[in-house]
């Protein structure tokens, strides 16, 4: 049967379309039980996950709840990404070559996120070990985007996107080591914050790693979520090295300096659309008497073809080593198309370029950070152009191919993950296909709060489009949008049903 071209679970139930504050709110004061919220849930799950083949593991009947009501998010329904343990539920990293069993105990980042309160519901699917910018697969087939089921809903936390955005939970547990919580956020509209590395309890895989790329986080509907989400967090465990983020709550009144820049660092053509969205941002902040200007991009040349020599360097080590590190059913003959071709490449000469391409990537984040010595945010795409069709970024392309797919695609987010900086990724624009378009905002190692405070400022200035909204707004001639807010429709109407 061909799926509808858009997917939503919204309906006239207990978690209507409220955000996880408010949701939190109503069961504190007792107007909604966490039973009934959960129940909701676990209904508008089994109603669209199916659909969107977007879970990759189902609690339903046995969740993970908190174990008291002191967490700022309590009682509302989550799910978990299937790269990070929780005790019961497998963890299999998206990959088909793994048969994991249920994992023994909680991981290290999963106990930090139960303290915000939440009750985990399953698990999210992403690709192989994260390493895709697309939720497909060697043989299962793809997570669709609620927008539109014929295109990629980014990745690597493409499940918990794709859920979120349809109104199945309203908050889900992402990671980024590569743009995976802004890459789906800009495919599916939603606002996703990848922190300052080190912002919060960094996973098992995370402390290994030679340059820790990976920050935690969550894929939202509103800025508001993130913002709560992130302080409930805090007061779990806060990393004295970092300035405290506390509760981040609106705009701020400063005036910032705004650097904006448009060149990628793989030299990818951003497309029209994707321009004309964060011109049009430019244009909002400087009504809001920010200062914009343009830049020149802060790394060299080498910096893409050392990012890609890391991640191959990545697939070696969960190729040749996952056995031992990640879970010994691990069967390399399963492997996609992608994670086999670099850790192939990797091995058939990339690791004489290791030692190098990681000395040069860790100078980088000086150079990046002496953009803020006259700056205090970076205004870019996330990503060079709007979301592709399935199987354009498939691991089943021809190996060179696909990588050179990837560098035209994600060709502005890795640079955060090197240095270790936050950005955040907001919903400015809809292209003339009904798809969302996501600019990217980033800023100085550890400040978040800027960030926070700007997407509070846009949310309000162009509140972000709705999946449900039986209009869309019209595009600017041959490019994105800036949305406006549209009345939910009535659920029970035909324009508030899925699809």
């Amino acid at each position: 049967m061909t799926a509808p071209t858009r997917v939503h679970a919204f309906t006239d139930d207990a978690l209507a379309d409220h955000d996880a504050v408010e949701l939190a709110r109503l069961v504190r004061t007792g107007d909604l039980s966490a039973a009934e919220v959960e129940a909701a849930a676990v209904a508008r799950l089994r109603q669209v996950a199916p659909t969107l083949q977007a879970m990759a593991y189902e609690a339903y009947d046995s969740p993970r709840r908190a174990a008291d009501g002191s967490g700022l998010l309590h009682g509302v329904p989550t799910l978990l990404k299937d790269n990070t343990d929780l005790l019961g539920m497998p963890t299999n990293h998206g990959s088909e070559a793994i048969r994991a069993q249920p994992a023994k105990r909680d991981g290290r980042y999963a106990t930090q996120f139960l303290s915000s309160g939440v009750t985990v519901l399953g698990k999210s699917r992403m690709p192989e070990f994260g390493l895709n910018a697309t939720t497909e697969f060697r043989s299962g087939p793809p997570t669709l985007n609620p927008w539109n089921a014929r295109y990629s809903v980014g990745a690597s936390s493409g499940g918990a996107a794709a859920l979120v955005a349809a109104g199945a939970v309203p908050i889900a547990h992402a990671n980024d080591g590569g743009g995976s919580i802004r890459i789906p956020a800009a495919a599916a509209g939603l606002v996703g914050l990848k922190p300052s590395r080190g912002r919060h309890v960094d996973g098992e895989t995370a402390r290994t790693l030679p340059i820790n790329m990976v920050s935690e986080g969550v894929l939202t509907r509103t800025v508001r979520d993130t913002a709560t989400f992130h302080a409930a967090l805090e007061r779990h465990w806060r990393n004295p090295a970092l300035p405290p983020l506390g509760l981040v709550e609106g705009p701020a009144r400063r005036r910032l300096r705004v650097a904006m820049i448009m060149e990628s660092v793989t030299d990818a053509v951003v497309d029209t659309p994707t321009k004309a969205a964060v011109e049009r941002t430019a244009t909002f902040l400087e009504e809001q008497g920010h200062t914009v200007e343009p830049v020149p991009i802060p790394v060299d040349a080498r910096f893409v073809d050392d990012f890609l020599t890391y991640w191959g360097l990545l697939a070696f080590l969960a190729g040749n080593l996952g056995r031992l590190t990640i879970d010994r059913t691990l069967d390399t003959s399963l492997l996609d198309g992608l994670t086999d071709g670099l850790r192939r490449e990797f091995t058939a000469g990339g690791w004489r370029r290791t030692p190098a391409a990681l000395h040069r990537l860790r100078r980088a984040a000086a150079a990046y950070a002496a953009v803020f010595d006259h700056h205090d945010v970076v205004l870019c795409p996330v990503v060079a152009g709007v979301t592709p069709q399935l199987g354009h970024l498939s691991p089943n392309v021809p190996f060179d191919d696909l990588v050179d797919r990837l560098r035209r695609h994600v060709a502005f987010t890795p640079l955060q993950n090197i240095t270790g900086a936050p950005a955040i990724s907001l919903p400015m624009a809809i292209s003339e296909e009904g798809l969302p378009i996501g600019v990217q905002l980033s800023a100085a190692y550890g400040d978040e709060r800027t960030l926070l405070e700007l997407a509070y400022a846009l949310e309000e200035q162009s509140p972000w489009p709705r999946i449900t909204a039986s209009e869309m707004p019209s595009p600017a001639p041959g490019a994105g949008s800036a949305p406006s807010r549209r009345t939910r429709p009535d659920p029970r109407s035909a324009a508030g049903r899925a699809g």
